[in-house]
């Protein structure tokens, strides 16, 4: 599991230390990609690298306190609250639900501000 802050920000460092504590305590192993690549390059890095699933947060993480949540295979972007997306990612992993029905349950992620108008 991946999770990528968007940007070096301050503001997402206690955001993305608490998301990682959760998933591990799950079980869920996770590595953080805070480089200042691009967050595309980081995403492709770790596609290459096999990792099946990513976290981004971002500004709208600090306003609302929303995750996206992108499987690799696909490509497919959700966002929903963070329990909505660790329960996803959760029942992913030990295998009680499949990516389609994740993305049926959740709204989908088309990009900041693009998904507001569904």
């Amino acid at each position: 599991m991946l999770i990528v802050p968007l940007s070096n920000n301050p503001q997402f460092g206690p955001i993305v230390q608490k998301l990682s504590a959760r998933l591990r305590r799950l079980g869920i192993s996770n590595n953080v990609d805070s480089s200042s690549a691009s967050i595309g390059k980081r995403y492709a890095r770790n596609d290459e690298l096999g990792t099946p699933l990513g976290i981004t947060v971002d500004f709208d993480t600090v306003k609302d306190g929303s995750i996206t949540l992108r499987d690799r295979d696909t490509t497919v972007q959700i966002r929903a609250s963070e329990d909505e997306v660790i329960s996803a990612v959760k029942a992913l992993t030990d295998g009680s639900e499949t990516w389609e029905q994740v993305t049926q349950r959740l709204p989908p992620f088309l990009g900041q501000g693009e998904d507001e108008a569904n």
